[in-house]
């Protein structure tokens, strides 16, 4: 062939295959939604390509039918390759398209969108793959048409035949030979059709679950009656502590804790244990320290929830303990919880607020704990039984805003008149970001400080022993890519003699625990029976 109809070819043949493979190699380094192209190379586009240039030589130009399946599977891999890495860009963790659909309004929910946009993102959803299906089908349309001309086959299947090769040899002699190639997509759809069949398959990839602690073998006894307040600090992970700016930003509001704890003579132990998840899915470390059982596996969630396992709950309602779950964050019925056991279980719609919503979820962290005090805790303690208390945090919830102001006066958060009009207009008008959350991340978390130490020194009672505990690391986008999932555990209490034990057991004096994590967040259980047992004989950490 003439020199000149292979500068035609070339561009007719080359644009649409760059194109696919831009769309195929897509790279998103957050925090936002927005991919980025990537100077590298899809494998399995290559592949297609030299199967379909096989074909053709074989059979001829493919058919119709040929040319929408593979314009539907090319759609389909871009929409998994987008999911994939920007997913995993913000929120700091892989896909995981069982949980991750089921909860995809809710976060467009919290996001503060009006209906339309929401009506908007949804009309969206169904035209993307649409188009993309037309773009795919147009490429390889002009693909398969150019590849009619015989001349550049043995080309294309030599070039082929090399790349496989040096992704094969990949490892070789300790050699990184795909350091031009993209992820594939296929080890991510493989992946997520396992967690489909472990979680839809009845007896599938349900893995058996870890053991569960003693219960039975210990008692309440050191605690000598006192309450317990657990506190599930949303998003509270070691960012807070690690990252240079972030841990300056907060030192004030620490600072400001540790003097209204000793104002009360309070002290604080703290810890760092590994969260089962990052950047959401916050009842996998409920489950984790309730039960004492490994939720790093999303299955190990729903197969717990089908056996009677013990649990902190019950273990504490068996010695005389009323429980209570505490749950502001719930809107909707929550039929798990039942795996529980708590005597009370207060939602959105239950714990009696009665004051102005903030946001999507509507309830501020300091009128929650000002009503569940007023209900639960105000009461003389030698009137009333001891509580165990579970109650998650919303206010550093993703997106971070609106943050309600902090109110001096507790009672009046009881009332209709918790806050005023312009106080709920001022928060509001300071809206979340997804693109730039640290900021408003910082000072919910300054909040909560603000409020937690303002309750400890002059509200709780006396004897209260609080534990606070960060579900999870806040999304990629605040605590960056590849960061720990590691979250502070603080100890709060009047009581010395438990504070020492729970130094013996592996935990430091003070806000600040520097020490890296040697135990997943269901290794504190049974550190908290031992400790609550008054039998210091399972180091935080011992099970490494």
């Amino acid at each position: 062939m003439r020199p000149a109809a292979w500068g035609g070819w070339l561009p007719r043949f080359a644009l649409p295959l760059l194109l696919l493979n831009a769309l195929l190699t897509m790279e998103n380094h957050g925090p936002g939604l927005w991919p980025r192209l990537a100077l590298r190379v899809s494998f399995e586009l290559v592949m297609v390509l030299v199967m379909l240039t096989a074909w053709i030589a074989w059979r001829g130009q493919p058919g119709a039918r040929m040319l929408r399946l593979l314009a539907s599977v090319t759609a389909f891999w871009i929409l998994a390759r987008y999911l994939d890495v920007t997913v995993s860009a913000v929120f700091g963790r892989q896909i995981n398209l069982y949980w991750d659909s089921r909860h995809a309004l809710d976060v467009l929910r919290m996001g503060e969108l009006a209906a339309w946009q929401i009506g908007l993102a949804a009309l969206a959803a169904l035209a993307i793959p649409v188009l993309l299906y037309g773009l795919a089908w147009r490429c390889w349309l002009a693909i398969a048409r150019e590849l009619a001309w015989p001349t550049p086959r043995p080309a294309i299947g030599l070039i082929g035949l090399l790349l496989f090769a040096n992704f094969a040899a990949h490892g070789i002699g300790g050699r990184d030979t795909r350091w031009f190639f993209s992820m594939p997509v296929a080890p991510i759809l493989a992946q997520q059709a396992a967690i489909l069949a472990g979680q839809l398959l009845p007896g599938h990839a349900a893995s058996q679950l870890s053991p569960s602690p003693a219960f039975e073998h210990s008692s309440l006894a050191g605690l000598r009656g006192a309450d317990v307040l657990l506190i599930f600090a949303e998003s509270y992970g070691v960012t807070a502590l690690d990252d240079p700016q972030q841990a300056a930003a907060l030192a004030p509001a620490r600072a400001q804790l540790m003097q209204a704890l000793a104002a009360r003579g309070r002290q604080a132990v703290s810890a760092r244990v590994r969260s089962p998840t990052f950047g959401g899915a916050s009842w996998l470390a409920h489950a984790a320290l309730l039960s004492g059982v490994d939720m790093q596996d999303p299955g190990a969630y729903e197969l717990l929830l089908t056996t009677d396992r013990s649990t902190l709950v019950r273990h504490f309602k068996a010695h005389g303990w009323r429980t209570v779950n505490w749950m502001p964050g719930l809107q909707k019925p929550w039929p798990e919880g039942s795996f529980y056991g708590f005597d009370r279980y207060a939602d959105a719609d239950r714990i009696g607020y009665r004051g102005p919503p903030f946001g999507y979820w509507r309830v501020p962290d300091q009128a929650s704990m000002a009503l569940l005090h007023a209900q639960e805790l105000a009461e003389p303690r030698e009137e009333r039984a001891p509580r165990f208390i579970v109650f998650p945090t919303l206010t550093s919830h993703a997106p971070f805003r609106p943050i309600a102001p902090y109110v001096p006066d507790w009672q009046r958060l009881l009332r209709a008149d918790a806050y005023t009009a312009a106080e709920v207009a001022q928060a509001v008008a300071q809206p979340g970001s997804w693109l730039q959350p640290v900021p408003a991340y910082l000072e919910s978390l300054a909040y909560t400080f603000h409020w937690l130490g303002d309750y400890l020194s002059g509200r709780a009672p006396r004897q209260l022993l609080t534990i606070v505990i960060g579900d999870h690391q806040p999304m990629a986008g605040v605590s960056s890519a590849g960061a720990s999932w590691d979250v502070p555990v603080h100890i709060i209490s009047t009581d010395t003699q438990l504070l020492k034990r729970f130094e013996a057991l592996g935990f430091t004096p003070g806000l600040l625990p520097m020490r890296p994590s040697t135990a997943g967040m269901h290794d504190l259980t049974p550190v908290l029976i031992a400790a609550f047992d008054a039998t210091a004989d399972a180091p935080l950490g011992s099970a490494e």
